[in-house]
């Protein structure tokens, strides 16, 4: 099974600009670090955040430890919310590769109750993600993400998140997506997003990113820009 895990000789692969997230882990001894800025309007005002940092470390074959660091968020404009989001740590194990060019991988976390509580609730909030990908022909692919978030000091306020993604490789370096994004809370409306954007390789370890989403419905943010830069150091347990 190692034999088909990602090797320090892969190009690099995150889990954004798209809210989907690989379903590859890094590399055994490779760091990963992933960065962005959003601007988002509502109807009651405009926000930035950032930097939206993950951290990834590969520790075995197909494992990886990561953790999301606090995002600050800003108004703009309007009476929107400030404040720091939760440290968020995790395991992630890539279950596959496959047969038929399917990859798997599921994801153990929770948010530990570090941020503002107007902006990331309150409590532990642990959740179990399974993202997936699959190879197309001639650079084409899709994948998509099945999220449950779990709220133990509120049972009744589970959400549930869904996305799809459908994904075309222009050139070695250069790849454009679209996906939609569906979050379904219990006992409320969801919120529905349209999200596009474009990935640019520097070169086999460094990556530019860029994104922009609509909101399909009112729960949802009007619009959404963002822009972002990963890169990975390999090596490490040598």
């Amino acid at each position: 099974h190692a034999d088909g895990c990602p090797s320090a000789k892969d190009e690099i692969d995150t889990d954004r600009p798209d809210v989907t997230n690989s379903s590859i882990v890094v590399p055994v001894g490779s760091l990963q670090n992933e960065n962005g800025v959003n601007f988002s309007m509502r109807d009651d005002g405009r926000t930035i955040d950032g930097t939206n940092s993950r951290w990834r470390l590969g520790v075995a074959p197909c494992l990886e430890l990561l953790v999301d660091l606090p995002t600050y968020v800003a108004p703009l404009q309007g009476p929107a919310n400030s404040g720091f989001s939760d440290v968020s740590p995790a395991l992630k194990w890539q279950i596959s590769p496959i047969p038929g060019k399917v990859d798997l991988s599921v994801v153990f976390g929770t948010a530990l109750p570090t941020g503002s509580v107007e902006i990331a609730g309150r409590g532990t909030e642990p959740y179990l993600q399974v993202p997936w990908s699959w190879e197309l022909h001639d650079g084409w692919s899709v994948s998509g993400m099945f999220t449950e978030f779990f709220r133990p000091y509120d049972t009744t306020r589970g959400i549930t998140e869904s996305t799809f993604v459908l994904e075309k490789k222009l050139t070695d370096r250069f790849t454009v997506f679209t996906e939609y994004v569906g979050d379904y809370p219990q006992g409320s409306s969801p919120s529905q997003l349209w999200n596009s954007g474009a990935i640019y390789h520097v070169d086999r370890t460094q990556q530019v990113d860029f994104h922009i989403a609509y909101g399909l419905n009112h729960n949802a943010p009007s619009y959404l820009v963002g822009v972002g830069y990963s890169f990975r150091v390999d090596g490490l347990f040598r």
